[in-house]
């Protein structure tokens, strides 16, 4: 018998007979109405406050901004998802790197930054959900570079709160929720950045219709 059979098995042992326990679910599940504009807004709001720095732009101007981010972390390296829409990147500017299974720790950590779309972002929360989709890569990508760019597209990739983020998540995909650049605190409180994740997280607010993105 394994270890992981013992402990099934003591939680088996543990849990009362019969029919199982129906869980209360009558929490609110948004705090307050909003338009899409206010909501847009409390994610940035909230995106500042955790230290993440933001940035609107529309698809026309998208490219321009991109490579002025890359260009004053000193990028000499982009790692780019296989799903990434070409026309975010400027031709000219770093060097591509693409996201492969073979890449070891090591290569992923010679990169200087990393730019990628996501599945969702929650306002009330200021929480970016990446999904590992076509234009966000594996979890790792996001995890070894010091510099991370992420593009929301708003307000379509906005929603309100976790209750309403789960129900257009599939729980069966690498889901990473992000809420600010890596960061803990010691015994003293003393914030140290870029511990288990990018220690720079740039945040693109992209707006307008899907045919321009």
């Amino acid at each position: 018998m394994s270890s992981k059979d013992r402990i099934l098995g003591r939680i088996r042992r543990a849990l009362p007979d019969g029919p199982s326990v129906e869980i209360p679910r009558d929490y609110l599940p948004v705090h307050g109405v909003r338009t899409p504009a206010q909501r847009v807004d409390l994610l940035a709001a909230h995106l500042a406050e955790y230290r993440a720095v933001v940035h609107r732009t529309d698809g026309a101007e998208l490219p321009a901004l991109l490579t002025r981010l890359l260009a004053e972390r000193g990028a000499r390296s982009v790692l780019v998802p296989p799903g990434l829409p070409p026309h975010w990147l400027a031709p000219e500017g770093p060097t591509r790197v693409p996201d492969r299974a073979a890449s070891t720790p090591y290569e992923l950590d010679r990169v200087d930054s990393v730019v990628t779309g996501c599945a969702l972002a929650v306002a009330e929360t200021g929480t970016i959900v990446l999904d590992g989709g076509p234009d966000q890569g594996r979890r790792r990508i996001t995890l070894i570079p010091d510099h991370h760019i992420c593009v929301i597209r708003v307000p379509d990739q906005v929603v309100d709160s976790v209750p309403q983020a789960l129900p257009l998540l599939d729980p069966t995909r690498p889901l990473t929720w992000i809420s600010g650049p890596s960061a803990t605190s010691d015994i003293e409180l003393d914030r140290m950045e870029g511990v288990h994740g990018p220690r720079r997280l740039d945040v693109v607010l992209l707006a307008g219709t899907p045919g321009t993105q």
